[in-house]
């Protein structure tokens, strides 16, 4: 419901927005008399979208049009009005891509020629950084600010999506129906979605077998990936590619595969963990147990805290935008129609990489070390000369810095939140927190970095460490866990958008040094 103090208040807010025909689509509006104490006088809209859900994009559009949001946050309560009764998140997306193939054919007829940006040597040779050259609609990573998934930012999402107690983390499958979606879901829609993707998490033997044939001591994303890729003998693309299915409808079996991906990954991660350091002793699965509590569970990790943990772990790692190893190598291999199996195990390969998952667990390894050679109760002066120390011998600080970032990682944020509140006297949270004071100085007078700030592993590994999991070789697996949310949704979107088979240009350096020659003759 959407709850005004007085009719003028909805009058004026109707002259603000304007054309509020075109939203209908996506905003119900419903007027009520309310007494004031109902509106609190400190309302937001993050504030007061409620578990019915709302529309991200809807409200985007509103704020741009409204202007000065704080003015109206004593008169106006918002939220988009969604029906009770529809609980199937299929259902809800065939709704909506029609709309999304409408709205990107006339992007792509009105604007298909408009220049995004100049592409220089430097991004050629750089990794592409700062290229414009991918459509993610899952998420958008600003500089500044940081992710923001379907147009809510981590604060934002810590609000409104669904939680398992009051005040709690938000529920995973809050976020993937949110991701899918660009809505925030209910209560019973978020339930609804947990249960089916408890229904669809059985796991083949085979895959089993698949890890076993393994050592017990490969690493353990060699033994994930593999499972997933075990996986794959189920995929429903692939049996409807091979059964001729048309193009148009190529998203619908890979919604298939994608949810039972997402449902089947923390039951083979949690095999892995318990095959290597359990003694092969698995837990099954809890069907009575949202996503994170259950992979908490089947991990052996029953701790309340921990489970909240762990929700709070896959919310903020399923998702950063497009240009990441991860991401981009799971779209660029979908776009070859590879079934979301095949992508997804790809993705984790390029996870794997000491530049991209695997950093989290240098973290850890990098703080004990600090911990083994000076102590607990290392001073600032002591930690800063062993920072120093790090950098002279040509080593990086694991968990600072970042491809996109300049500023402090929200994640990261968030994180130091949970242990402020859950875990304020471990000491190795308190090493953190001087770090977090000692490393960035240190890096900005080296002067060679873009972003001295700490990113999302410099704290997930002292977290998992203090309930438990301390096995850091293991924790990109839980990344890789968290990724198929993203992963998964926006390969949905691919099929659905229809997106093309990637094929950049590639040059050699012949061909760029007679380039740029051409081009500083050309200019003389």
């Amino acid at each position: 419901m959407v709850f005004f103090r007085s009719v003028s208040a909805l009058a004026r807010l109707r002259s603000r927005v304007g054309q509020q025909s075109s939203l209908s689509n996506s905003v119900r509006w419903i007027q009520m008399q309310s007494s004031t104490d109902m509106i609190p006088d400190s309302v937001s809209v993050v504030d007061c979208l409620s578990s019915h859900g709302s529309s991200v994009s809807a409200l985007a559009r509103l704020r741009s049009r409204v202007g000065q949001q704080s003015s109206l946050s004593n008169s106006v309560r918002w939220i988009q009005m969604q029906s009770s009764t529809d609980m199937d998140l299929k259902s809800q997306l065939q709704e909506l891509i029609p709309e999304q193939q409408d709205r990107l054919k006339k992007l792509k007829s009105e604007h298909g020629k408009v220049q995004l940006g100049n592409i220089t040597v430097d991004m050629v040779i750089g990794g592409m950084r700062g290229m414009t050259g991918l459509l993610w609609e899952t998420s958008l990573l600003d500089p500044e600010e940081g992710i923001r998934f379907r147009g809510l930012s981590i604060p934002e999402c810590q609000k409104v999506l669904p939680a398992a107690q009051s005040g709690g983390e938000p529920l995973p499958e809050g976020l993937l129906w949110l991701l899918l979606t660009g809505k925030v879901p209910s209560k019973e829609q978020v339930e609804a979605l947990s249960q089916d993707l408890a229904n669809r998490a059985a796991v083949p033997d085979y895959v089993y077998n698949a890890i076993d044939a393994l050592p017990s001591t490969a690493h353990p994303m060699t033994q994930f990936a593999s499972g997933v890729m075990a996986l794959q003998v189920q995929s429903e693309f692939q049996k409807a590619y091979e059964n001729g299915i048309h193009k148009s409808k190529f998203w619908e079996p890979t919604y298939e595969d994608c949810l039972n991906l997402i449902a089947r990954v923390p039951v083979v991660a949690a095999y892995v963990y318990r095959r290597m350091y359990k003694n092969g002793d698995s837990i099954p699965s809890d069907k009575s147990l949202d996503y994170g509590a259950n992979f908490s569970h089947m991990l052996g990790f029953d701790d309340d805290k921990m489970k909240e943990l762990m929700r709070l772990y896959i919310t903020i790692h399923s998702d950063h935008e497009g240009g990441n190893v991860s991401a981009h190598t799971g779209h660029l291999v979908g776009s070859a129609l590879s079934d979301p199996y095949l992508s997804f195990a790809a993705a984790l390969n390029g996870l794997a990489g000491p530049l991209h998952g695997l950093a989290n667990q240098e973290v850890l390894l990098w703080i004990k070390s600090v911990v083994e050679e000076c102590g607990e109760n290392i001073s600032k002066d002591q930690l800063k000369e062993y920072v120093w120390k790090t950098l002279n011998s040509g080593k990086v600080v694991p968990g600072y810095g970042h491809g996109v970032l300049r500023k402090t990682d929200p994640r990261y944020v968030c994180q130091r939140e949970f242990a402020l509140k859950h875990l304020p006297d471990d000491p190795l949270f308190q090493l953190v927190s001087k770090l977090y004071e000692v490393v960035p100085p240190v890096l900005t007078e080296l002067g060679k970095v873009k972003n001295p700030w700490p990113n999302v592993d410099a704290h997930s590994g002292v977290l998992l460490n203090h309930y438990g999991l301390t096995e850091a070789r293991y924790y990109t697996v839980l990344f890789g866990v968290s990724r198929s949310l993203g992963i998964c949704s926006q390969l949905i979107w691919d099929r659905a958008l229809g997106l093309a088979l990637e094929r950049p240009k590639s040059v050699t350096m012949d061909w760029l040094d007679a380039f740029c020659k051409k081009a500083k003759a050309s200019s003389a």
